[in-house]
């Protein structure tokens, strides 16, 4: 059984470390998979010292991801993301054409069930795609390509802002479409969801210096792009 191969570190200092987080891992345990392997252990284990969560990304979700290196660290940026300071720029294919750009403000229930909380989502559409492929009762399919802010950091905030106006996310199994899923994994031999982590600034929690964190794009993603002619963007 091979080892499982080491994180792409994306920047590495004193105070944080910051990779590009594979798709289908989980950040941390989870009551529902005890037994998997998580990000923050493999992460341990290729340091050789503990790493402590800032933030998280959804477990088939890809792209930049910070972990502190000491707890002072940890904290001073996760009260960044908590105060809404941290930028975040996200690449999603969501099903048909979307306006060429839009705010979806559109409370959530939160993850404890005790309510809704305010969340805003903005995004800009960068390409179109139109196969000749028929999905349903429609000839063919179309897609865009899209550049997304969240402005607010709720649980699947994009992917379920997106399925409330009506364009979810390629490859979402929990609030996308199984047809359109389907079209990706026999078309293109894509299983995952089309969502990446692209981009992420804050200011560095010592220096108080802006820290710019870019992860590209993983190579079936990117060769999926170029096979869309999307090429522009696949990187």
């Amino acid at each position: 059984m091979h080892a499982p191969a080491p994180f792409t570190i994306l920047h590495q200092d004193d105070d944080l470390v910051a990779i590009n987080k594979p798709e289908q891992m989980l950040v941390h345990r989870s009551p529902i998979s005890r037994d998997e392997v998580f990000v923050l252990q493999r992460l341990r284990d290729q340091l050789g010292q503990r790493v402590y969560t800032v933030h998280r990304l959804d477990r088939p979700t890809s792209g930049v991801l910070l972990f502190g290196l000491h707890p002072a660290a940890a904290t001073a940026m996760a009260r960044q993301f908590e105060a809404g300071e941290v930028h975040k720029r996200y690449l999603a294919v969501v099903r048909g054409y979307t306006e060429e750009s839009g705010e979806i403000d559109h409370p959530l229930e939160s993850e404890d069930g005790r309510g809704l909380q305010q969340a805003v989502t903005r995004y800009r559409r960068l390409a179109t795609v139109e196969l000749d492929i028929p999905v349903g009762r429609y000839p063919v399919a179309r897609y865009s390509l899209l550049e997304v802010w969240p402005r607010s950091g709720r649980r699947h905030q994009i992917r379920r802002h997106f399925k409330h106006i009506f364009h979810p996310l390629a490859g979402d199994t929990t609030y996308g479409e199984g047809r359109h899923n389907r079209l990706f994994r026999e078309h293109f031999g894509v299983e995952r969801l089309l969502l990446h982590a692209s981009h992420l600034s804050l200011r560095h929690p010592s220096t108080g210096e802006a820290l710019n964190l870019h992860a590209p794009l993983p190579e079936a993603f990117s060769v999926l792009l170029q096979r869309l002619g999307w090429t522009a963007f696949a990187h």
